[in-house]
């Protein structure tokens, strides 16, 4: 059977599949479940130090529907990171590598435009014996107001600087989680990689409405009769997600990728590994369809991995990359078909009318 495990950055996983930061990781309960039922590591939901304001609101989830309400294909939040104390999540980190110890655990952070603080967040995980961190520089609603998450990683060289503070302040591996809401997501991640970034977590919830109450006709979520836009995920935002995943595999070679963004099916976290994920990261898909929902993404990719013959997950990372060209080689490549095409056809007319010829000649004869 084919070994599914990989290593990424130093960091051993049993599998590619990642839980992403978000509820399905909020506490200590939730990360110990994941890791029990098999997932390849956790990235925890976002925590700052406990004095940065963190105030959530109900409801704060919206959903798309089809048109006949069957299937939920579209997802939208305005929650926030943590509201838990730090205090809470240190001890919890302990504890989860103390119950788990080789479960991969990895903290997601997110802080204001300030070396101290950043750096003092850093050192105080780093202690939990975590095995990585996750910079969130994409939180697309909330805290970009304070000039955090998406707000900051749309600026390049404040993302550089921040990736360095952290890095010079842990020896641990660092991801960087990057915002789909900029022009060109290949831009504030090579400034992490410049910042010292171990690897590139993409993409993070596109900022979006995701739709009116058409009987108050108020914006959904609906809180005290108002709303504001949200991060918009699941299945709806999968080929966006592929393509900025395949444009920063190109972009950044040699990087470690960690692809997310509507993953519901073992093909669906396939895809992003053959466009050059190393790891995939699920949260909205676990949300709605439960923690065991691994189980399904481990026998898919043993029976793709067994069907054509890759006997490690390294063998096909990146491998669909090499099918991508421009269009204007695309026509080239249609031309030189169709050509071929027509050679083939125009010889097999000239044997036809030479056989023809051979046939009435051996007639004649007789």
């Amino acid at each position: 059977m084919a070994d599914l495990s990989i290593n990424v950055n130093g960091m051993q996983l049993p599998n590619p599949f990642v839980i992403g930061s978000g509820p399905p990781g909020t506490n200590y309960k939730t990360i110990a479940r994941c890791l029990k039922v098999g997932w390849g590591g956790v990235v925890a939901k976002t925590v700052s130090l406990e004095d940065t304001d963190v105030t959530n609101v109900a409801p704060r989830y919206g959903k798309l529907w089809t048109p006949d309400k069957g299937h939920v294909v579209g997802f939208q939040n305005i929650e926030l990171i943590s509201d838990r104390p730090l205090s809470a999540w240190l001890d919890e980190f302990k504890r989860c590598k103390d119950d788990y110890p080789d479960g991969i655990v990895i903290a997601s952070i997110m802080e204001s435009h300030n070396q101290d603080r950043w750096q003092e967040l850093t050192g105080v995980l780093t202690e939990t014996g975590i095995d990585g961190f996750e910079l969130n520089f994409s939180c697309p609603h909330g805290h970009p107001e304070d000039k955090m998450g998406a707000a900051m990683g749309q600026n390049p060289p404040i993302v550089q600087e921040v990736t360095s503070w952290v890095k010079g302040a842990t020896h641990l591996p660092v991801w960087a989680k990057m915002t789909p809401n900029i022009q060109d997501i290949t831009v504030p991640a090579r400034a992490a990689i410049a910042g010292g970034a171990d690897g590139i977590a993409a993409i993070n919830t596109i900022l979006a409405v995701i739709g009116v109450d058409m009987k108050t006709l108020r914006p959904i979520p609906t809180v005290e009769g108002h709303s504001t836009p949200g991060g918009y995920s699941y299945q709806g935002v999968k080929p966006i997600a592929l393509r900025m995943v395949k444009e920063l595999s190109t972009g950044l070679p040699n990087t470690e990728i960690s692809g997310i963004g509507g993953v519901l099916t073992a093909q669906d976290a396939i895809e992003f590994l053959l466009l050059g994920s190393s790891t995939v990261q699920v949260c909205t898909g676990a949300m709605l369809k439960g923690h065991k929902m691994v189980h399904e993404l481990i026998e898919g990719l043993h029976e793709f991995m067994d069907e054509h013959g890759f006997e490690n997950v390294r063998d096909f990372v990146g491998h669909s990359l090499q099918y991508f060209t421009t269009h204007h080689d695309l026509v080239d490549r249609q031309k030189e078909s169709r050509v071929k095409k027509a050679g083939m056809r125009n010889r097999d007319t000239e044997w036809g009318e030479d056989l023809a010829s051979v046939t009435t000649s051996l007639t004649t004869n007789e």
